[in-house]
């Protein structure tokens, strides 16, 4: 499944390009520290966080995307990086819960 499809699929909102990332699993996670050590390129990492730092940990694992949850924004700048890194952002109302559930349903583990 792609990073698009998944976006389509939980409805979330596309804040940058989507271009067609293959997704391998999830990641989930407020620590950049933690993104870095921990998540798998090709997964999509799922957090609160809105600061420029959790696009460059997203872009040094080669993460597919990032939905970030709660009705949280990112700033313009955070979503400019994105943009020159080639990372897709992704925002909804659901809480991380929420979203886990139904990536696990979708069939991302």
């Amino acid at each position: 499944m792609t990073i698009r499809e998944v976006g389509e699929k939980l409805g979330l909102e596309p804040l940058t390009t989507v271009p067609e990332k293959v997704v391998t699993g999830v990641y989930i996670s407020d620590m950049v520290s933690d993104v870095i050590a921990n998540a798998k390129a090709g997964n999509v990492l799922v957090t609160i966080q809105v600061h420029n730092n959790v696009i460059a940990a997203a872009n040094l694992v080669d993460v597919a995307g990032i939905v970030v949850t709660r009705g949280r924004r990112p700033a313009d700048e955070m979503l400019a990086l994105a943009g020159k890194a080639g990372v897709p952002v992704f925002a909804t109302a659901m809480d991380t819960w929420q979203v886990a559930t139904r990536l696990f349903e979708a069939g991302i583990r």
